[in-house]
């Protein structure tokens, strides 16, 4: 189990369903793992996989932060037997690399309170003050700004 080597990869929404269902949906009132956006064509959804199983994902959504494109980060999760090991961590890592090959930044999502302190660590900002989610619980806007790589004159 946790001793697997972890790849981190693109992934389809049906690969990342069960793990979101299990971690984010079950227990509230969504009868529903998808979200608006999914099947986006631009959407990136990032599955982290140990052997065959799904144990981290993340889904990167075109979207808009004040009137300007930007990706918004919805359903991440991590298996409960593989949390505290870098997967959210690395989620995030490879999620900053593919929006910096697109040009596309800022980063926005509407977390968690109980997963606010794991995004401030990751370079995160709080953007709100605490609302309800129904169905869900407390949550605030968060975003991050990833720095504008530098061109060359040359």
């Amino acid at each position: 189990m946790p001793h697997e080597a972890i790849i981190y990869r693109t992934a389809t929404p049906e690969e990342i369903y069960d793990l979101r269902w299990r971690v984010l949906i079950a227990g509230t009132q969504r009868d529903s793992p998808e979200f608006p956006g999914d099947f986006h064509p631009e959407t990136l959804h990032i599955g982290a996989f140990a052997g065959e199983a799904i144990i981290g994902c993340a889904s990167f959504i075109p979207s808009e932060w004040d009137g300007k494109p930007a990706w918004r980060l919805r359903g991440m999760a991590t298996d409960p037997d593989w949390r505290n090991r870098g997967v959210g961590r690395a989620l995030f890592r490879f999620g900053e690399q593919e929006a910096l090959k697109a040009h596309v930044w800022p980063f926005w999502c509407d977390a968690r309170v109980s997963a606010v302190e794991f995004y401030l660590k990751q370079g995160w900002n709080l953007a709100s003050e605490e609302f309800f989610v129904e169905a869900v619980g407390p949550h605030r806007k968060m975003v991050k700004s990833l720095p504008v790589p530098a061109v060359s004159l040359n």
